[in-house]
């Protein structure tokens, strides 16, 4: 029998949607399952977005440009200058999510057996989009003590070696809702400075942030020009996850042409999808004033239900829709398992993302969860107490 690639073999699992055969087993078995395990917001898309899909005369299906159209990308340009964020079309590309954009990057600046650092815990598919590219991950671990700040520079500085291509940060971050400060991101840029690295941010959670706080793009940084690389979707912003609309953003020119001929590789991003996320450009501020207070509420409300749970520790996050709790159990992957096979409170129960798969350093997350706070509050409220219950059976 033909043998499966080592590469393919080590590709990591998704702690996000590995579970997802217990819960529609439960399901099947007539149980409510909540879920806090993965980031689908129940937020409405906008309306003007839907109706350029639903509304346009094309005729024929055609092919986008593989950077996605000139009108798109000025849009968006646009729409970043709006954040103290200064480019043009040129400096972008459209790509099927910010997925194919960190391989798109990925691919661009290493060779197999090269080096990205990244604090962790971190998304977990960044284990997965540098296994496929042959790129070793060294993580600096961030504490939940610390609610998940940056590491100390010179945690990173004891990190870097003749492979190391970059450190890659998410901000906010997916999966501890950090937001890194003003002054944490320009001591990433004297780092990446001074080792001629790049510093690529995913920045796709950048319209949530909380408690007046400011969101700080590394493209806004000067002197980083031909470091600085962004990662951006539409996914998050206007609850359109669905679209896979991504881009790659740098004023770096040859990083740029490099990442071009991959775009040009998978030919081009979906053309209906470009048509809704050009016209979710204009969607009105209040929309994002609306979100942004619902969101806040119900994260309040998820970490006030949580902290009333004896043993529960949880990080206060700034930005994004997740926390990572930490439980008083051994192993969170087999609570998170138990929890849909073998439990359910009212013929209801919940399902969350074992942490350990948001960390590369093994043991590390073991009696961690990531919840996204995507449901009402009425919702979440019901989670955290069907969450309180599992624990003291399980416990038990």
């Amino acid at each position: 029998m033909p043998s499966i690639s080592s590469k393919g073999s080590a590709m990591p699992q998704s702690p996000i949607r590995k579970l997802v055969p217990f819960a529609e087993a439960a399901k099947k078995n007539g149980t409510k399952v909540y879920h806090l395990n993965i980031g689908q917001p129940d937020i409405k898309t906008p309306q003007v977005a839907l109706d350029a899909v639903k509304n346009n005369t094309i005729e024929v299906l055609s092919y986008a440009r593989s950077e996605g159209s000139e009108v798109y990308r000025t849009k968006l340009a646009n729409y970043y200058a709006t954040n103290d964020i200064h480019v043009t079309a040129n400096n972008i590309i459209a790509t099927t999510g910010g997925s194919e954009a960190l391989l798109f990057t990925i691919g661009s600046i290493t060779d197999p057996n090269d080096e990205i650092i990244i604090p962790e815990p971190f998304y977990a598919n960044y284990n997965g989009f540098s296994t496929a590219s042959g790129v070793k991950v060294v993580p600096v671990i961030s504490k939940i003590e610390d609610n998940f700040a940056l590491p100390a520079i010179e945690d990173f500085e004891k990190l870097i070696t003749p492979k190391t291509k970059a450190i890659l940060i998410c901000n906010p971050g997916n999966p501890t809702g950090y937001l890194y400060s003003k002054e944490e991101i320009e001591k990433l840029k004297q780092i990446v400075l001074k080792h001629d690295l790049f510093l690529i941010a995913d920045e796709v959670y950048r319209e949530f942030t909380y408690d007046g706080e400011q969101h700080n793009s590394v493209m806004a940084l000067e002197g980083l020009e031909q470091h600085a690389i962004m990662i951006d979707s539409v996914s998050k912003r206007y609850s359109m996850c669905g679209a896979r609309i991504g881009c790659i953003v740098s004023k770096n020119e040859e990083f740029m042409n490099t990442a071009l001929k991959f775009a040009q590789a998978r030919l081009s991003p979906p053309t209906y999808a470009l048509l809704a996320s050009e016209a979710a450009l204009d969607t009105p501020k209040s929309y994002f004033d609306e979100v942004i207070e619902e969101y806040e509420d119900r994260r309040n409300t998820l970490i006030s239900e949580l902290e009333k749970i004896k043993g529960v520790k949880v990080a206060n996050p700034k930005g994004a829709f997740y926390c990572v709790a930490e439980l008083p159990v051994k192993d969170s992957d087999d609570f998170a398992q138990w929890m849909l096979e073998k439990f359910n409170d009212q013929n209801e129960t919940v399902m969350v993302a074992p942490a350990s798969g948001f960390y590369s350093t093994e043991g590390e997350g073991k009696n961690q969860v990531r919840i996204a706070y995507v449901l009402n509050k009425t919702d979440l409220k019901r989670s955290v107490e069907i969450l309180k219950i599992a624990l003291e059976k399980y416990n038990s």
